[in-house]
């Protein structure tokens, strides 16, 4: 993100806002995705993000950080979503399949992954999330969550165990 353009944000320039937001709007929407199903919730989140985001650029020290730093409270708001709608549990079901947006059999190539994230639990979404694509060490997972960090390896595990049968019974 341009230096310039964020030095008029911390002014409250709302061109400025105007700009990051439609520069960044599309990849916090994609980070929210992979967390939330809900549209309205993701639409929610997002507003509180750049919320956030706007009300706290002042702390923000360096430019080049910016994308990481945005990205980092998006993820952060979706966990408070999932923890406001007590939606964040750990689920240690081994026959868990369910999903509650259509069937597997109605996953398409070009969304494969994030289709086949909805049908795991909200918790070990999210930990797969942290883990895999955030790249959050367990420990600090482990830390945003309130979970020992055994619970965090284990969700993993479980997340890749149940994607991993996904992809074999669509032959993906």
């Amino acid at each position: 993100m341009e230096r310039e353009l964020l030095l008029e944000c911390q002014r409250s320039d709302r061109n400025a806002q105007r700009k990051v937001y439609e520069k960044m709007a599309g990849k916090l929407y994609s980070v929210c995705r992979r967390y939330l199903k809900n549209d309205e919730d993701i639409e929610e989140v997002l507003a509180d993000t750049f919320y956030k985001i706007f009300t706290k650029i002042d702390q923000l020290q360096n430019a080049e950080t910016f994308e990481p730093w945005a990205k980092k409270i998006a993820v952060n708001e979706c966990l408070q979503k999932l923890r406001a709608n007590k939606a964040l549990h750990i689920s240690l079901d081994e026959n868990f399949m369910g999903g509650s947006e259509g069937t597997v059999e109605n996953i398409s190539f070009e969304k494969d992954i994030l289709n086949l994230l909805n049908f795991l639990p909200e918790g070990c979404r999210a930990i797969f999330n942290l883990f895999a694509i955030e790249g959050y060490p367990h420990k600090e997972i482990a830390s945003m969550l309130s979970i020992s960090e055994g619970t965090s390896k284990s969700q993993l595990n479980f997340a890749r165990k149940k994607l991993q049968e996904l992809l074999l019974n669509q032959h993906i």
